[in-house]
């Protein structure tokens, strides 16, 4: 099974990043400029400057131990930056936390499942939806009309959720007890639910035989262009990354070696030399 896409266009934006030309005619829904961390002296991202346009897959990839994950851990606050600006749709998210850098747009999955296997799959998506509750705790304890209302409102929207990957029939199973590709869907769901504006993908089609991923392929363009949102991935499988990503951003030892779209980046020497490895 194979997925198609048509070319686009990378265009430069004000500052020294590009994003599709679609998008030109807004501002970028994130843009890192001159980010770095260090740890103990120890340099792990340096002068990393990305953008990513409103509605944009793009890429983040690189050898082990690029620093591809840091960015992800500094994108949403569970490291601070060292140096350098995170503009989340124009927002200066310096001051700001793990959760109110979700709040404001961007929700993650991790390279190691991460849900509440004891728990069911409909709970784990309304633990998404916290943001959207309107009830007191004093109207959860006593039960009263607006927390019925509330519940029945994320009953629906959990199982809206769970439909785009067909897992309504999952519903009431425990998390735990699903198979690895489910629990790999779910756990897109459940940050679906936060209702972002940035979805962070971080190796979704690792464990996953050839057929899933290919699925899983044709799930994020449907994502994308359901929900008007951006993701960006980290991912080994260039298969996928060459075939539904329009932008990608190549990690070597915390520095950005290069960028652009899917045919300038297995062309480029450099890459060839320090990633892909030659003949690929």
């Amino acid at each position: 099974m194979s997925f198609q896409k048509d070319p686009v266009k990378l265009v430069p934006v004000p500052s020294t990043n590009i994003i599709p030309e679609r998008d030109a005619d807004k501002s970028p829904i994130l843009e890192c400029r001159h980010l770095g961390i260090d740890f103990n002296g120890l340099t792990a991202v340096n002068d990393f400057n990305f953008a990513i346009g409103r509605t944009e897959i793009a890429g983040l990839i690189g050898p082990n131990g690029a620093g591809k994950t840091t960015v992800f851990n500094l994108l949403t606050k569970v490291y601070q930056p060292t140096r350098g600006t995170i503009l989340l749709d124009g927002y200066e998210t310096s001051k700001m936390t793990t959760a109110e850098v979700n709040r404001l747009g961007i929700a993650r999955t991790f390279q190691n499942i991460r849900l509440f296997n004891n728990l069911s799959v409909e709970d784990n998506v309304k633990l998404g939806l916290h943001n959207e509750m309107k009830y007191t705790t004093l109207e959860g304890i006593l039960r009263l009309p607006r927390y019925w209302n509330e519940e029945k409102r994320s009953h629906e929207r959990a199982m809206e959720l769970l439909d785009i990957f067909d897992m309504q029939k999952y519903a009431n199973w425990k998390a735990g007890s699903l198979p690895y590709g489910a629990q790999r869907r779910l756990e897109i769901v459940r940050a679906l639910a936060t209702n972002p504006s940035l979805l962070l993908l971080d190796e979704p089609a690792a464990g996953m035989n050839p057929s899933e991923t290919a699925e899983l392929m044709e799930n994020i363009v449907k994502i994308r262009d359901l929900f008007s949102i951006a993701v960006l991935l980290i991912e080994h499988d260039m298969n996928l990354v060459m075939g539904i990503c329009e932008g990608i951003c190549v990690l070597n030892f915390g520095q950005v070696i290069a960028k652009g779209t899917p045919e300038q980046i297995k062309n480029n020497p450099v890459v060839i030399e320090a990633y892909l490895g030659k003949g690929k």
